[in-house]
């Protein structure tokens, strides 16, 4: 059978317990018409990048499926016809991830980079001026013009 993934985005007004509630049904959807689902992933709360529908977050949900197409296309007429579900795609691929997606790997670390690594304060290059680089620079003085000034149309000549 074809496999597929398939994310869609809830409401965010709507509660996690519900959007679980929605996910079950969809994969009971799908294994009624034929096809499993091999992996089911929750991305949580998360913003979107422009306001869909008045909304500006929303559950992001992903489901790995192993199904003919007539169950994804039946999946996707649930999809569209729910009142909660505000986007889904559906992208036929040749395999399905093992493991964790990307987006559930990079909750972990900082976007993907690793471990944040602090260094001591004894660890920074000092200043140049033997300052304290913590410290901010004193802003010079203001410099009142003189009157004699060359620049001053004050004197009247040229």
């Amino acid at each position: 059978m074809p496999l597929y993934e398939n994310v869609f985005i809830a409401r965010q007004d709507v509660s996690s317990q519900q959007v679980e509630t929605m996910t079950e049904g969809f994969a009971k959807l799908v294994t009624d018409n034929g096809g499993s689902i091999e992996k089911t992933e929750f991305w949580g709360v998360r913003g979107l990048t422009y306001r869909i529908k008045k909304n500006r977050k929303g559950h992001y949900v992903l489901m790995n499926l192993d199904a003919p197409s007539d169950a994804v296309l039946e999946l996707e007429r649930n999809l569209h016809l729910h009142e909660d579900v505000i986007r889904y795609m559906t992208v036929r691929v040749d395999e399905l991830e093992e493991g964790p997606s990307v987006m559930m790997q990079s909750r972990g670390g900082r976007g993907g980079r690793g471990p944040r690594e602090d260094r001591d304060r004894d660890d920074r290059p000092s200043h140049p001026s033997g300052a304290n680089a913590d410290a901010r620079p004193e802003s010079p003085a203001p410099v009142a013009a003189s009157p004699a000034s060359p620049a001053s149309p004050a004197s009247g000549e040229e």
